[in-house]
């Protein structure tokens, strides 16, 4: 029951959205300062908790599968941190973006892959070991990468303290995901079973962080709604075509194919999310207006990215002649 409800987090997403769309006033507490639990922004923790999700169910015997595969992993990380980021400022200067709009979806475009394309990877009869350590591999390289190619990409916008960001992402990324791994190792059994109800909370976890900014930000949405769309849309139909397209002339099989176009396409967008709503983030912005901006890019990736890849998923999942296979010869 579990599986199936999560399996579902595409329409649990647009659900979201749409409610905190019709009804904000039922989803600002989310972003407003009211509920701080350890005296830490909501979307922070919540991002936190996420990532401890994502630690518990890695092990060791993980990383070992990464070396088994390097082609693939290699392959599919490189072009993570390639496509999307160039496609971001592309797209940010063909759409003509609005400064806050234009740092907010170079941020999304240079975040890591996200944990639900580890699902969508299941649905399409793809290779979910790969998927799974592509996301550990792209997260852990993002540590990094992300505050260095945000902060070269954005800034021709704004001046971004590339320093900060990568704090932020040891704080909600690494150290997350490190006690997971920890707790994993010491309590294998506990971890076990939590991590059973892991990928759920992570489905919860990011559409609570959506509809937050949806509500807060309503307004803003609605008066850009028309280029925002266009722009985050292109952004990862990008991904996810380039990702199987170049996947394909590096004469990969169709399934790591198939699974490093979904791990390309699909960002992890409650990171960027919560990057951008930090105070430290809307801080390096002269216009309070244009940091209030920052974050809508990331809460539209959610939506655009799961209703995206779970197309896809029900299409090549329909014409797969094989089933989910496992592993790789990569």
């Amino acid at each position: 029951m579990i599986q199936r409800a999560t399996s579902l987090f595409a329409i649990w997403t647009v659900l979201g959205t749409a409610w905190a769309f019709i009804l904000p006033e039922h989803w600002l507490w989310v972003g407003d300062g009211s509920v701080a639990p350890f005296g830490q922004p909501l979307i922070s923790v919540l991002l936190g908790v996420i990532m401890l999700g994502m630690g518990l169910t890695l092990s060791v015997e993980d990383f070992r599968r990464v070396l088994a595969m390097p082609r693939a992993v290699a392959a599919g990380v490189v072009l993570q941190f390639t496509i999307m980021p160039l496609a971001g400022v592309t797209l940010a200067a063909v759409f003509g973006l609005e400064t806050g709009l234009a740092v907010g979806l170079i941020l999304v475009a240079c975040c890591p892959g996200g944990t639900a394309s580890n699902v969508v990877t299941y649905l399409a009869r793809a290779n979910v070991a790969l998927s799974v350590c592509m996301t550990m591999a792209s997260t852990l390289v993002a540590i990094v990468l992300t505050p260095l190619l945000t902060g070269w990409l954005a800034g021709y916008y704004i001046e971004i303290d590339r320093w900060n960001l990568f704090r932020e992402m040891i704080v909600i990324v690494l150290l997350p995901v490190v006690a997971g791994i920890a707790l994993n190792s010491v309590l294998p059994k506990a971890a076990l079973r939590v991590s059973e109800f892991s990928p759920l909370i992570s489905v919860a976890g990011v559409v609570v962080i959506v509809a937050g900014i949806i509500a807060k930000s309503r307004d803003l949405i609605i008066e850009n709604a028309g280029i925002l769309l266009a722009a985050v849309i292109s952004l990862h139909l990008l991904g996810f075509a380039l990702g199987y397209g170049v996947t394909r002339l590096l004469r990969f099989a169709p399934p790591e194919a198939r699974t490093i176009s979904i791990e390309v396409g699909m960002q992890n967008s409650g990171l960027g999310a919560s990057m951008a709503s930090t105070k430290a983030f809307a801080a390096q912005f002269a216009n309070p207006m244009q940091a209030a901006f920052a974050p809508v890019p990331a809460a539209i990736s959610a939506v655009c990215h799961v209703v995206i890849g779970s197309l896809l998923a029900s299409v090549w999942g329909r014409a797969a002649d094989a089933p989910h296979p496992q592993t790789t010869a990569a």
